[in-house]
């Protein structure tokens, strides 16, 4: 399995760090997670591009994470793409739904499966995927594929997503502020060290950073470490890890 991160930023941007997505790529199956502003242009960059996303798995409803939802469904029709799925949790049919009633000329421009998933498992674009409601403003869907790879969506730390990701080879976490930037709905360096420790999880690395986390990654990695002796890195825009 390879997974790239095409987005490893927040909702205010860094000009480094656009707004999350993800691909995961396995036996000619891709998949995209998430699809925040500029994850359309580092779907370019990395050499995959739009026309090859015909399914888009979304954790949760935020502007930073479907920002580019619209635009990928412009360009696949003026492409020649005929069709895209888009899966995520309770409220994906509105939240299209309203998309396109603001911009009516895209209504039927391409054959849009839409589908709501809940906490459990289920498939998707070829992958098994169990799915684990997190703590956040908006509902909001964690995404674990089998024993290689787990991606926490918006969340605080807690042990029960965790418990979630125990066992798995790589691990993508929201670590948004350092310690002292007082925040709920996601999780600082101690808290996430907190709630990772004693688990057994390949490798960590660190997404949805926002400006604050900029010139801190040190201390931050020390913070965690406090707590959890794991491999833990921060995620970059573009990186492709290779999970096996």
């Amino acid at each position: 399995m390879q997974v790239t991160f095409l987005g490893t930023g927040s909702a205010m941007p860094t000009g480094e760090r656009f707004q999350t997505g993800l691909l995961v790529q396995e036996d000619g199956r891709t998949l995209l997670l998430d699809c925040g502003s500029g994850v359309l242009h580092r779907l370019e960059q990395s050499g995959v591009g739009y026309e090859a996303i015909s399914t888009v798995l979304l954790t949760h409803h935020h502007l930073d994470h479907v920002a580019d939802l619209l635009p990928l469904m412009k360009a696949r029709w003026l492409a020649g793409e005929e069709q895209l799925e888009i899966v995520g949790p309770q409220g994906t049919k509105g939240l299209v739904d309203d998309l396109l009633s603001v911009h009516d000329y895209m209504q039927d421009r391409l054959d849009l499966q839409i589908r709501e998933v809940h906490q459990g498992e289920f498939s998707v674009a070829g992958f098994n995927v169990s799915a684990y409601e997190t703590r956040h403003s908006l509902p909001c869907l964690a995404y674990r594929f089998g024993d290689l790879f787990t991606f926490s969506g918006d969340s605080e730390a807690f042990a029960g997503l965790a418990n979630f990701a125990e066992g798995s080879a790589v691990l993508a976490h929201d670590c948004s502020f350092p310690d002292d930037v007082d925040v709920s709905n996601h999780p600082t360096p101690e808290t996430l060290g907190t709630a990772l420790a004693g688990h057994d999880i390949g490798r960590v690395y660190l997404t949805h950073l926002y400006p604050h986390t900029d010139g801190r990654h040190d201390e931050m990695l020390e913070s965690i470490a406090r707590q959890y002796d794991g491999d833990v890195r921060f995620a970059e825009d573009l990186t492709t890890v290779t999970i096996e």
